[in-house]
């Protein structure tokens, strides 16, 4: 279990970002045509895990079009953010702040990738939502670098992440 700051107050999250050189779990989440998609479609490819509470909070707003303009820049990087919000909702976002780099995948149906990815919430106003994080996850299938941001109301550090996955 970690733990991380919501706006100041304590927070617990499910557990631990996958270890930097393990192989991350594989996911079952819901892209914006309903489909089931898991990690292992993008085998063999550098994948940056932009992990969000919600796409209808500023800080991840702009967490998600910070990355969107980076992916545009690196074609042999996918960018998937993940949240809990519904496909739908994610694909309003997508269109009305003009995000067309980044793959957006939701946990409608499976509600594993929180818990797997040790980033659920655990108690708060904000329980059952991701804590913000990045994976990057080389085109070996081994994780390359983690962030929990330690103040979910904080930005990660793109800067890192994107070291990470050039």
């Amino acid at each position: 279990m970690a733990q991380i700051m919501v706006k100041g107050s304590p927070t617990s999250t499910s557990g631990s970002l996958p270890a930097v050189g393990s192989v991350p779990p594989d996911f079952v989440l819901v892209d914006g045509s309903l489909s089931d998609r898991r990690l292992r479609d993008w085998a063999g490819k550098t994948i940056i895990l932009n992990i969000v509470t919600s796409l209808d909070t500023s800080t991840c707003a702009v967490s998600a079009k910070k990355f969107d303009s980076e992916a545009g820049k690196l074609p042999s990087v996918i960018v998937l953010t993940v949240s809990c919000d519904l496909p739908f909702a994610q694909g309003r976002f997508c269109k009305t702040e003009g995000v067309s780099n980044v793959i957006t995948l939701s946990q409608m149906r499976d509600r594993a990738f929180g818990k797997d990815y040790g980033v659920e919430i655990l108690d708060g106003p904000l329980a059952g939502l991701f804590s913000r994080s990045v994976v990057v996850i080389g085109a070996d299938g081994r994780v390359k670098y983690t962030e929990q941001v330690p103040e979910n109301s904080h930005e990660p550090d793109y800067g890192k992440a994107l070291a990470a996955a050039r």
